[in-house]
């Protein structure tokens, strides 16, 4: 058995980097992964605790990848539907052999336990502000859903709390971590087709709604409605309203817009390097259900023009084919999903020198947040690259309501001489929730 003082406790020495301003992303001195017990089979007492709040698809799906971790171990589930964190218990429960589980309907509940170093979060869009805040002053890293939040405001509200308490950040923009958007981004940024003056990004158009009843009824038994509502307007519950519906009601969400916007337009950015930019100005159109439940009410079928100060035209729309597409003057790059093209078609097999942009390569993106949580780096997707990702949707959004051309100042994230649209920037919250 090695001796106490021969390595670093793995717990200790997160505590020892927990306090390191969120600006020093690197070490004077790199920690071997000897050290912290992750070489081989690791010990359960040096991997990473992680808690997962929000079990539903995408929940769950993040959570079995922390199973396929030997550096992780989920101890701890949190649902406000009881039978999610009942099977997610069950779940982890089974991949452990155990009954150590423990479940949770508050997340606030599973944030007081120190012994839990990482949470994944996966809540419908409105919950994003509020728990990500409390996790990170909580002192937790953080594994977020995309989008960062529901609105501008908020995403600003997370990025200045991960930040301010050094926690490290990873979105759930899994694109990132895959080969094909990587190479097309260092094809962008190295110039291989000249330079970019628009970027095409096609996101769904219409809502993929679930049939389920609009008729008010009690909600069922072992769900916590009022706290799944939470910040929301108060309504009467309704089985079509709940857990996948939330994306397509604008009291929780914004649509396939702001669903997508993590995705696609967070490559464009990648691609471009304006990660940490945004438009300056806005101007587009789309439409608005006029169902007779009035349930369902985000945009649908829309496109809006961005004017980048880097000097380049974004186009977002739902009527576009599904990707980014960048366009050059000496040829275009185009990725999606399992897919990438390019004109001229010597660029796919392009090979890149000593010199040029390589981008950051992850092949795992969760695995990419737990390396991040032991060397305390910036991860592939980071909390304030998100918050600009889906800045341009929450925009679009807005010039769209308003249906007028937006100016938009990035360092103040305010818009010009509009009151109007500065009020649509965030939004109250139902009492007794504040950020």
């Amino acid at each position: 058995m090695l001796k106490q003082k021969s390595f670093i406790k793995r717990r200790d020495f997160l505590k020892h980097t927990a306090g390191i301003a969120a600006g020093a992303v690197a070490f004077p001195y790199i920690i071997p992964s000897s050290a912290l017990g992750l070489a081989g089979t690791v010990a359960p007492s040096n991997r990473i605790t992680v808690g997962c709040i929000g079990l539903g698809g995408m929940g769950n799906g993040n959570m079995r990848g922390f199973f396929d971790r030997q550096d992780a171990q989920v101890v701890a589930v949190c649902d406000v539907d009881s039978q999610h964190r009942n099977d997610a218990a069950s779940s982890v429960n089974s991949k452990y052999g155990n009954k150590d589980c423990a479940v949770y309907n508050d997340f606030r509940d599973m944030l007081l336990r120190d012994d839990i170093d990482a949470v994944s979060i996966a809540v419908p869009d409105h919950w994003h502000a509020l728990v990500a805040v409390q996790a990170a002053q909580a002192g937790k890293d953080i594994y977020g859903e995309k989008p960062l939040a529901y609105c501008v405001a908020e995403g600003r509200a997370i990025v200045d709390a991960v930040q301010r308490n050094g926690r490290v950040w990873q979105t759930g923009s899994w694109q990132r971590s895959q080969d094909h958007f990587r190479f097309a981004c260092e094809l962008v940024r190295n110039g291989r087709i000249g330079k970019v003056h628009t970027v095409k990004v096609g996101l769904p158009g219409t809502s993929s709604i679930r049939e389920g009843s609009t008729e008010p009824t009690a909600p069922p038994e072992g769900f916590d409605y009022n706290m799944w509502l939470g910040p929301a307007p108060y309504t009467p519950y309704c089985e079509a309203r709940c857990h996948w519906n939330f994306r397509w009601i604008s009291d929780y969400a914004g649509g396939q817009l702001t669903d997508w916007a993590g995705h696609h337009i967070d490559i464009a950015h990648w691609g471009m390097g304006t990660e940490l930019s945004a438009p300056t100005e806005i101007k587009g159109s789309g439409e608005w259900p006029l169902a007779e439940d009035g349930l369902f009410d985000t945009v649908e079928n829309y496109t809006f023009n961005c004017k980048y100060r880097e000097g380049f035209t974004m186009i977002v729309s739902g009527l576009l084919p599904g990707g980014t597409r960048f366009e050059g003057d000496e040829g275009w790059v185009y990725v999606t999903r399992g897919h990438i093209d390019a004109e001229p078609k010597a660029l796919l097999n392009e090979v890149f020198g000593p010199e040029e942009i390589y981008l950051h390569n992850s092949s795992n993106h969760i695995g990419d947040f737990l390396d991040s949580v032991k060397t305390r780096a910036t991860t592939i997707a980071p909390v304030e690259v998100a918050h600009h990702s889906v800045m341009v949707a929450h925009l679009g959004l807005i010039a769209m309501k308003l249906e007028r051309k937006l100016q938009f100042n990035v360092h103040s994230e305010t818009f010009q001489g509009d009151a109007e649209a500065n009020r649509l920037l965030s939004r109250p919250m139902r009492a007794p929730w504040s950020l």
